[in-house]
């Protein structure tokens, strides 16, 4: 038998450069008067960007603007953050966390920083993760959690999305009876296979679904990127129907759709991709999210915003290096990116829940809501303490919004939660509306039209309209 020796590369070399050169972070509280900047310089990696955008919204920061580089093996970046109300980053706790988190090799964050905070940013998960995509049907996360607790598991924190007639969510669960993990292979091989029993149900043969457990020794992905992960595999985006190469000329005329454009930039070597769309919190995330996974690097970028709307402009290779070839290649980014944005918009009312964790709590909540014929659209939970807490986007079965009556039944029927309703998508003009509203947005979109379009050689940056979001992201 042949013997094939290989050279041994220790593992520590990926990180020999952030050793050699580690990432400098800036809080500039100074600069400016109604922001905060967080200036980020480091050795250049394949993802970095998305890094740096995550560790701010998990802290439910909200980026205005923003202006990256990435040329020559570093990475440059400004962020202008501020907090939910709009304030600048004072809190000292806060600012050392950022700090550390920004600089952290492997997610290692000092004890201080995490105690300091008095928060769990990034909260370790043990539990299993169940992973699952299917078509989107009333009653589905009913079931699913029904079944949970016929199977004494426990979920300690969720999270699923719908776009596209499609669902796809991920459940960290718990032994419900004994606590701690569930270790014993005979009974996951049974919750997978009831659970697989749950969604193939309704589905026509040759139709997608998949339903997987997953161990936390495989891997630590952001909970919300591996959302979009599993709907892209889904093929949610083949469907999407956003404005393609629409440029800021159909935004003039109150479309408030998504645009994408791309375009050639040969001198340089670039795609240029151009994406305008409705501001929102997590906008930038989701946009570099779909970027990253799809392996662009992004080597230049800016961020602003036009009003009620949002400008980003990158400048993107392939990981491997090349552009894109082919009409093919640049229509399915297109596609991706328009449903990376999509996905998180959710249709209808969102009930904010807070009530004390139990057994049983979430299968409870969407038992009631199927008896009154309420579809969840988009949905987050989490374990704070002894209390579970969390949003839920309901519509009525055609994807309309519910009656107030019909919220005030469901309110009641739930009982032990204290649910505030609230209308989703604040941050763009619902028919509740005034009028008075109306005419002065209208107002601050034709002024904000009137001035120069971004550009990287010059950015007039315009005031950012954001709402808050109230549930943080789950970290796996």
């Amino acid at each position: 038998m042949e013997i094939i020796y290989q050279p041994y590369i220790d593992p520590e070399f990926e990180y020999l450069i952030e050793r050699i050169y580690p990432p400098w972070v800036c809080i500039d509280n100074d600069s400016y008067k109604d922001c905060t900047l967080v200036k980020v310089d480091s050795a250049n990696k394949h993802g970095i960007l998305l890094e740096m955008v995550q560790v701010l919204t998990d802290l439910d920061l909200l980026i205005s603007k923003s202006y990256i580089s990435s040329d020559g093996g570093w990475f440059m970046d400004v962020f202008h953050v501020t907090d939910q109300l709009g304030n600048k980053i004072t809190d000292e706790s806060l600012i050392l966390y950022i700090q550390q988190a920004l600089c952290a090799r492997r997610g290692e964050i000092s004890k201080q920083a995490r105690v300091c905070l008095r928060r769990e940013v990034t909260p370790e998960l043990k539990d299993l993760a169940l992973e699952m995509t299917s078509k989107d049907r009333p009653g589905l996360m009913s079931e699913i959690s029904a079944v949970l607790v016929e199977l004494g598991c426990l979920i300690t924190a969720a999270m699923a999305w719908t776009h596209s007639a499609r669902a796809a969510g991920i459940f960290y669960i718990e032994d419900g009876l004994k606590g701690g993990p569930i270790t014993d292979p005979v009974r996951l091989a049974h919750v997978e296979e009831q659970l697989k029993n749950v969604i193939e149900a309704h589905h026509e043969e040759g139709e997608k679904r998949s339903v997987k457990l997953t161990t936390p020794a495989g891997g630590h992905t952001h909970t919300e990127r591996r959302l979009h992960q599993l709907m892209y595999a889904d093929d949610d985006y083949e469907s999407c129907r956003g404005c393609d190469g629409g440029g800021s000329s159909a935004h003039k005329r109150g479309c408030d759709r998504t645009h994408v454009n791309i375009e050639s930039c040969k001198e340089k070597g670039y795609w240029v991709v151009n994406v305008s769309c409705r501001d929102r919190p997590k906008l930038l995330f989701d946009t570099v999210c779909a970027l990253t996974d799809l392996q662009y690097v992004v080597f230049h970028a800016v961020v602003s915003s036009r009003g009620t709307m949002a400008d980003q402009e990158y400048f993107v290779r392939h990981k491997d290096g090349y552009t894109l070839n082919t009409e093919s290649e640049r229509h399915k980014l297109t596609l991706c990116l328009i449903a990376a944005i999509e996905r998180r918009i959710s249709q209808g009312l969102r009930l904010d829940l807070c009530a004390k964790n139990r057994m049983g709590l979430f299968s409870d909540i969407t038992r009631v809501l199927r008896e009154y014929g309420l579809s969840i659209s988009r949905f987050s939970l989490g374990i704070h303490g002894e209390k579970a807490v969390g949003s839920i986007y309901v519509t009525d079965a055609s994807g309309h919004d519910i009656s107030p009556s019909t919220v005030e039944m469901v309110t009641k029927e739930i009982g032990e939660s204290v649910i505030a309703v609230h209308k989703s998508q604040k941050w763009a003009l619902q028919g509740s509306s005034s009028r008075t509203s109306q005419k002065a947005a209208k107002r601050r979109e034709e002024e904000e039209e009137e001035r120069p379009r971004f550009s990287l050689g010059g950015l007039v940056w315009s005031h950012l309209e954001r709402l808050s979001s109230s549930f943080g992201p789950i970290r796996s």
